[in-house]
């Protein structure tokens, strides 16, 4: 018996190690056969290779292509904001020099004239009359701010007009370049006197001087303070031409303002004394005679 069932045990190891070696050498066939490449398969390898690859690179052009166009709407993004950035700054910076530049004219307006014992005001001028070729101009200061009629209007270069209309915020002044605009003058150098009046919209003449007179380019001309409107000694502008004749008893003289109109922005306006002041100054005259 118990050498039977030692047969039989042989036997059950004899075939399992039959089974296991049948099934080694079908896993080994198995691989091999996997590894194997049919005609069919080589061809279909060789025919869908290329367009494999022509698909794969189309997938890299295009991701690489996409990448660039956010790439670049982004960057363009970015540009238009750094630009938009830089205008604004520009302005800023375009601002504050126009201030700096304002303020330098307003100080320079604050010192000139330091010697006229008369009350200033600043104003800015709004707006000018384009049918009189710069004649008339308006400034931002009316009798509010203190302003009188016939109250003289000056620059830093000198003399500009003098106040004839006036409301509350606003006032019109006639400049030296309107014929209705005269001034009494006096040539600096030969103390002689004569009248300024408006010629045309850069330049004025100087009527009433004697042709005797030795007058000279570029001599300089200032209000004499006579005729109780503008103050003694702002200057009004030089002699740009002269024309003496063989008859007659006075010259021709062209003068050219040194104001620039074309170019004004800000002027002083001195407040003239009130007429109970000029009152007591006439009465004062008048007991002295």
């Amino acid at each position: 018996m118990g050498l039977v069932e030692h047969e039989g045990n042989r036997l059950k190891h004899f075939i399992n190690i039959v089974f296991l070696a049948v099934s080694l050498y079908s896993a080994s066939t198995t691989e091999y056969r996997l590894a194997e490449i049919s005609f069919f398969d080589r061809f279909l390898i060789n025919a869908l290779a290329p367009i494999q690859k022509g698909l794969s690179s189309t997938k890299d052009y295009i991701s690489s292509g996409i990448e660039h166009y956010l790439l670049n709407v982004t960057a363009s993004r970015e540009n238009i904001k750094l630009k938009r950035d830089y205008s604004e700054l520009e302005s800023e910076l375009f601002k504050i020099r126009e201030i700096e530049k304002e303020n330098r004219r307003l100080k320079a307006l604050l010192e000139f004239n330091s010697e006229i014992p008369l009350k200033k005001v600043l104003a800015e001028v709004v707006a000018w009359d384009a049918s009189s070729e710069f004649k008339v101009i308006r400034i931002n200061k009316g009798s509010k701010s203190g302003l009188r009629l016939q109250s003289t209007v000056i620059t830093t270069q000198g003399l500009v007009g003098y106040v004839y209309r006036l409301t509350d915020n606003f006032a019109d002044v006639l400049t030296i370049l309107d014929r209705n605009n005269k001034v009494d003058a006096v040539l600096e150098r030969i103390r002689a006197h004569g009248i300024v009046e408006g010629y045309s919209q850069d330049k004025c003449i100087m009527k009433y001087v004697g042709r005797k007179d030795p007058v000279v380019l570029e001599d300089i001309l200032i209000t004499s303070g006579l005729g109780n409107v503008y103050p003694k000694g702002i200057k009004i502008g030089t002699v740009s031409r002269i024309e003496r004749e063989s008859f007659g008893i006075t010259q021709y003289i062209e003068v050219k303002p040194s104001v620039d109109f074309s170019r004004l922005e800000e002027v002083v306006v001195l407040l003239s004394l009130d007429d109970k002041t000029l009152d007591q100054e006439w009465n004062v005259l008048n007991k002295t005679k």
